[in-house]
Formats: C-alpha cells, sequence, structure tokens
C-alpha cells in the first residue's frame, strides 16, 4: 500500500483536532434569583396574567395617541440608534464566527529585474541578457486550529453581546410608547387645567362686571371691587402659564416622533381616557423573562462568562495551519505548465513562555468583568420587583386621592354657590365669596392633575412588567375574530 504524504496525513489529524478541541472556562449556568412570590402590596394569590400581555394599541384606545406612537416607533431616533446599533452587533458577531474558518487568499506577483553587466558573466553571443522577469500565481490558506476553545468562547461571547443588543432595543421600544403615552397624558391634562382656567376667568369677568355695577350704584364699595379684579388677574395669570407648558409638552412629543416643534393632534379629553378595569401584575418571576433590560443584563452576563474561557485559553498553545498551492514562472505563459507548480504546508505552534505577567491579569480582569457583569443582572432584576411594587402602590393610592379630591371639588362647588348666595342676601361679606372661589379653581386643577397621575401610573406599570414592545399585526382578519397574536420585532 502507498504511504499517505506526511503534508496530507498533518493536514487531516490537525483537522480533526480542530473539531474535537475543548472549551475551556466555566460553563453558564443561570443565576438563582431569589423572587419574591407576589408583588408587594398585592393581597390575593399571584396569578399568570399580566397587564403587560396587553398589546398597547389596545391599552391606549385614544386613536390620535395610537398614530403617534406609531410615527415615533418609526422615526425616534433611539430607536434607529438601537437598530443600528443591533445590525452592528450582528455584524461582530459574524466576523467573530468567520475565524473559526480557513481564510483562504488569491496572490500574485510580477518581478522584474536588471543585473549589471560587469559582475554577470558574458553569454555565448557576447551580449548577456540583463532583464529577468518572475511571475507567480496561487491560492493560499492559513487556518488557526482552535483546539482550546478560544476562538469559540469569542464567537459565543459576540453572540450573546448581539442578543443583548436586540434586548436593548427591545427596551427602548418599551421606554419609548411609555413615553409617548405619558407625554400625551400630560399634554390633555394641561388641556384640562387650561379648560378649567379660561371657564373660571369668565365666572371672574362676569363678577368683575357684577361687583363694577354694584360700585357705581352705591351699593357696593372699592374693596369688594379690588378684590374681584385681583381675583380675575389671579386666575388670568394662569393662562399664558399652562398655554407656555402646553407648547413645551408639543415640542417635547414631537421630538419623540423625531419631528421639528409643532402643534400635536387630540383625541379624547383627559376625563374620557381608557383605564383598564383591573391591572393584573403577573408572577414576579416573569420578570426575568419579560423585561428586556433584565435580559439584556443576563446576555451580557453570558458573553462575560465566555470571555472567561476565552482568557484562559491563551495559556495554552496556539496551532496554526498554512498551505499554498499555485505556480510560479519566467513567463505568464508558462504558469499553467506542471513543472511550474509549487505547493507548501506548514504547521505553526506559538506557546507563551513569559509575558510579564499580562496573560494572568487578563485572565483575572475577565473574571473582575463577570463579577460586574454579575451584580448588574442582580440589580436589573431586583430593580424590576421594585419598580412594579412602586406602579401599584401608587396606581391604589391614587385612586383613593382622586376618590376625594372628587368629593372635594363637589363640596366647594357647593360652597361657592352657597357663599354668593349668602353674600346676596347680606348674610356675609366679598371674602367668603372670594375664598370659596379660589378654593374651587385650586381643587379642579389639582383633581385634572391627579387624573392625569392615574393614567400615567397605569403607563409607568406597563413599562414596568416590561409591556410596550409588541408590533402591530399587518395582516387584517376577518371580521369577529380576535387579531394575532403579534411577533416580536
Amino acid at each position: 500500500m502507498r504511504a499517505r504524504p506526511p503534508a496530507r496525513a498533518l493536514a487531516v489529524v490537525l483537522i480533526a483536532v480542530s473539531l474535537t478541541g475543548c472549551l475551556l472556562g466555566p460553563r453558564y449556568e443561570r443565576p438563582v434569583i431569589p423572587a419574591p412570590e407576589n408583588h408587594r402590596g398585592l393581597a390575593d394569590p399571584a396569578a399568570e396574567e399580566s397587564l403587560a400581555d396587553v398589546p398597547w394599541w389596545e391599552l391606549f384606545q385614544d386613536t390620535a395617541l395610537q398614530e403617534l406612537i406609531r410615527q415615533s416607533l418609526v422615526a425616534n431616533f433611539d430607536v434607529r440608534i438601537a437598530a443600528a446599533r443591533v445590525e452592528e452587533a450582528r455584524a461582530r458577531a459574524g466576523v467573530a464566527k468567520s475565524f473559526l474558518f480557513p481564510e483562504v487568499n488569491l496572490s500574485g506577483g510580477l518581478g522584474v529585474r536588471q543585473v549589471s553587466r560587469l559582475t554577470e558573466p558574458p553569454e555565448d553571443n557576447g551580449q548577456p541578457d540583463r532583464e529577468f522577469s518572475n511571475y507567480d500565481l496561487g491560492i493560499g490558506l492559513s487556518w488557526e486550529i482552535d483546539l482550546f476553545g478560544r476562538i469559540r468562547r469569542e464567537t459565543e461571547a459576540a453572540t450573546a453581546i448581539f442578543v443583548a443588543s436586540e434586548e436593548a432595543r427591545r427596551g427602548v421600544l418599551i421606554a419609548l410608547v411609555s413615553d409617548v403615552a405619558g407625554s400625551y397624558f400630560v399634554l390633555r391634562t394641561l388641556d384640562l387645567e387650561l379648560e378649567i382656567a379660561r371657564r373660571t376667568l369668565q365666572i371672574n369677568d362676569e363678577r368683575v362686571t357684577f361687583y363694577r355695577d354694584r360700585v357705581q350704584g352705591g351699593v357696593s364699595n372699592q374693596l369688594e371691587l379690588n378684590q374681584a379684579v385681583a381675583n380675575r388677574s389671579r386666575t388670568a395669570a394662569a393662562i399664558p402659564e399652562l398655554e407656555g407648558q402646553i407648547a413645551v409638552q408639543e415640542n417635547l412629543i414631537h421630538f419623540l416622533l423625531g419631528q421639528p416643534p409643532g402643534p400635536i393632534a387630540r383625541g379624547a379629553v383627559l376625563t374620557e381616557q381608557y383605564t383598564p378595569p383591573s391591572v393584573p401584575a403577573g408572577l414576579p418571576s416573569a420578570l426575568l423573562d419579560r423585561r428586556p433590560d433584565v435580559r439584556e443584563a443576563e446576555e451580557r452576563l453570558v458573553a462575560a462568562n465566555a470571555n472567561i474561557g476565552a482568557a484562559k485559553a491563551l495559556f495554552f498553545p496556539t496551532i496554526s495551519l498554512t498551505g499554498l498551492l499555485g505556480g510560479a514562472s519566467r513567463d505568464l505563459s508558462d504558469l499553467s505548465d506542471p513543472k511550474a507548480r509549487v505547493w507548501s504546508l506548514a504547521a505553526g505552534l506559538f506557546q507563551p513562555i513569559f509575558q510579564a505577567g499580562r496573560i494572568r491579569r487578563n485572565y483575572e480582569a475577565a473574571k473582575a468583568r463577570f463579577d460586574a457583569a454579575m451584580a448588574e443582572y442582580e440589580k436589573a432584576a431586583f430593580n424590576s420587583f421594585r419598580e412594579v411594587a412602586d406602579s401599584l402602590v401608587t396606581i391604589e393610592k391614587l385612586e383613593a386621592i382622586q376618590l376625594e379630591r372628587e368629593r372635594e371639588v363637589e363640596a366647594l362647588r357647593d360652597a361657592a354657590e352657597l357663599a354668593r348666595s349668602r353674600y346676596t342676601a347680606g348674610l356675609s361679606n366679598y371674602l367668603e365669596v372670594l375664598i370659596a372661589d379660589q378654593q374651587l379653581f385650586d381643587a379642579e386643577r389639582l383633581l385634572a392633575r391627579t387624573r392625569g397621575a392615574r393614567l400615567d401610573s397605569v403607563v409607568q406599570l406597563y413599562r414596568a412588567l416590561g409591556g410596550g414592545w409588541q408590533v402591530e399585526p399587518t395582516e387584517p382578519t376577518e371580521e369577529g375574530e380576535p387579531p394575532a397574536e403579534p411577533a416580536g420585532p
């Protein structure tokens, strides 16, 4: 039997070794997070149902708000930045993976030289050929054998970073949906306050006219007229203040939409905005798989774990395989001649001996980065529990506050009517009317703010639970059938 050429045997051995090489470093295991059995403030047992399961276009039923969210998801600057970072991470993962495969290159060259007549011996004709040309063309191969898994660990880390960037993009979408909705509710709150101020100003104008007529008729005095004018000015001053705040809020919403400043189209008034009848929070442990920021932190922990293995592999030898197949000739036409064929195959080994502690310090740094990534993951997880608990207690307390302020406004309306009746009957002075009007104006504005804050608290709970990244279905559904569950972006 003919013996196998040493070069071919060497290549076969190295390829077999590369396919069966070991992976250094610890195997990743998800850390155990002591999640609470139920969210703080909830007396009922925890259920799997969560407000985050509701798509944003069903939670926010104001058509004007829905259109604003759609526009923001397309043109928002942070969304575009996040999408570009995902593509960058995808490309970097591809670069890391490419080192697992051989690198093949085509090379060619032309060399021309002229020798001296004084150093070269003369030919038979007495005229030596002083010019020489050399042509070469070949295919080169180089391949680092991933014997100890360094390249595979680096690929694992790059892939985890790519997944983390996708989770970060989802986090941007959640934040954007909640920011647009929250900003819109703030705008509608300011609109309601402005409506209250204008309505109150109209009443104040009527009062000023009323007391001015009484002064001219000798029934009232200048003090009461001055008090009425001062009360009217107090109300009037709130109008330009609110108009300025509205313009600023509109500009903010346009910025979230990636647009220049301008007015914002309105939908339902604040008092007609949809509020879900219940706000189920789901299981606390589900936040670890639902919240993009927690999942992003875990993927970065996976990458840090893989980098430990890559750093550990640097302690061991690096084996590389290089080869060349081609031809070399003085004449270009002779490159295809079998006599011009050249080839080479070589294996190289590199083993660090003394690096002044550089490799060990790099390994220690990788382990320290893993510890930091572990702390970041735990921080994100516990922060998710805190944000949900904060939102739940805020919703509960705002409901109670709104109920009391509605009672306050109703009582002050009756008090204002009673004060005017008593003043007309001569049973009290104008001070009672003035105080009642001022208290009613302030109470109505506080009630409007409470209503807006309650809507925003639902938005913040939706965000804390990890809802809002869903993409609307594009295919129409048959009448009477619910839309298909949207896939992730």
